[in-house]
């Protein structure tokens, strides 16, 4: 009520403003165990993106590059374990194909970043006849994958998990590079 007299006359009441913490910090990082580190972090990251997929593109590169490397082979790793390096181009994540050596480079999975420059090298030279067939159904998104030369390529993917271990990787970058991932 005097409040309201106040605001009458002119007179503001003093507005306490409250000042809060970034809600990802070091402290959650250290205190999240490795197998669950790499989910919270992508789950942070995602949500500073656009949730308008088509800007998705230009939403990832306003990430710092280390959340930009976290997000993108996040992606791969998901597309690829599920459906192939087909299933990669075809989704929306494929936009990144260019970006992901330098990101698997600066995580120390070279020899992911070198097969993941194969990949890119084959998809762009033969991506007429691996696309001739996805035509928006399910039919035409399986029959892609006859005669596919990527085909080869996820053996080979998941071969390199014997040698180099992904998500150690990815852990062990996001522990060393704490400060890169902070909400600021």
């Amino acid at each position: 009520m005097i409040a309201s007299i106040l605001n009458l006359f002119g007179c503001k009441k003093k507005v306490e403003t409250k000042i809060t913490k970034p809600n990802f910090t070091e402290e959650t990082i250290n205190g999240t165990k490795d197998t669950e580190l790499l989910e919270k972090v992508w789950n942070n990251i995602s949500s500073k993106l656009s949730t308008d997929y088509e800007k998705e593109y230009e939403s990832v590169l306003k990430l710092s590059k280390s959340e930009q490397a976290i997000y993108i082979i996040w992606n791969l790793e998901g597309e690829i374990n599920n459906g192939g390096f087909n299933q990669y181009y075809f989704n929306s994540s494929g936009q990144f194909a260019d970006l992901v050596p330098d990101a698997l480079k600066l995580i120390h999975a070279n020899k992911f970043a070198d097969l993941v420059v194969k990949a890119n090298n084959i998809y762009k030279k033969e991506y007429k006849n691996i696309t001739k067939h996805q035509d928006g159904t399910l039919e035409g998104f399986s029959k892609s994958y006859d005669d596919n030369p990527l085909n080869k390529l996820d053996d080979e993917f998941y071969d390199l998990y014997k040698t180099e271990k992904l998500e150690n990787l990815l852990i062990e970058y996001i522990r060393q590079n704490k400060s890169e991932f902070v909400d600021k």
